[in-house]
This record gives C-alpha cells, structure tokens and sequence, in this order.
C-alpha cells in the first residue's frame, strides 16, 4: 500500500530551472580537472626519482648491528623483566 503511494507521485523537481547548470559549475569542475592532472603529473616525476630497490649495497654494517641488539635469554636483566642493558 505505502509503495502504491509513493509510485503514484509526481516527481516534485520539474520546474523551469530543474536539470540546468551554471558556467561557475563547469569552471569549478575544470579547475578540479587541472588541479588532478598536475598532482599526478608531479607524483610521477617524483617516482622516477625513487631507486629501483632500498636494498643497501652492503648490508653487512646493518646486520652486524641488528644481531647485537637481539637479547639472549642469559643476559642480564632480561631474566628479571628488566631492560636488556641491567637497569631495570
């Protein structure tokens, strides 16, 4: 019943002026146009400058680093709960 209501009413929004835009519309629509062609035009000019991969040359510094700071479970402090270096 409530769908027969709504079906059997006349769309309200068929004035004159229904469906007509304004050139303020298009303009505002061109500058967004342009606005979105320049940021992904200087995305890629940003990503060509981007190396190929991250991977460091020589990444024996790096590691030599990261494997000293992996705690063992011998070490003091980190039996305690503590911090790895014995103070806490």
């Amino acid at each position: 019943m409530i769908a027969g209501l709504l079906a059997d009413e006349v769309p309200r929004d068929t004035g004159p002026d229904f469906g007509k835009s304004s050139p303020f519309g298009l303009v505002i629509v061109v500058i967004l146009l342009i606005g979105t062609f320049l940021l992904v035009w200087s995305m890629n000019k940003h990503l060509k400058k981007l190396p190929a991969s991250f991977d460091p040359e020589h990444p024996e510094p790096d590691q030599a680093v990261d494997e000293g700071t992996v705690g063992q479970p011998g070490d003091a402090g980190v039996d305690q709960g503590g911090r790895p270096d014995g103070g806490g």
